[in-house]
């Protein structure tokens, strides 16, 4: 839980999670990182995390991976998405 903290206390990760559940679906790695404005490699990074964490799934689409949210993802995304609203507004 920890690591989930350290995590979610940076705004990238936060925006990467939010930026999957708007996605209505899945979403790609790259379209992610340039939401997010982040590096493709520190994208990578952050969705591994989320992947064990069990946040996220990848399917594979031929080279391409394709990124969908977990029940538990879903359900945390909704949470996040709400916080950034709450801070956006003040």
């Amino acid at each position: 839980m920890d690591d989930l903290e350290e995590v979610f206390l940076h705004k990238k990760p936060a925006k990467i999670l939010v930026g999957i559940k708007r996605g209505q679906g899945s979403k790609y790695a790259s379209v992610l990182a340039k939401d997010a404005d982040c590096t493709y490699s520190h994208t990578v990074k952050i969705l591994n995390k989320f992947e064990e964490e069990e946040l996220i799934e990848f399917d594979k689409e031929g080279r391409k991976k394709l990124i969908q949210l977990t029940e538990e993802g879903e359900e945390l995304a909704s949470d996040v998405a709400s916080l950034l609203n709450t801070l956006e507004e003040m």
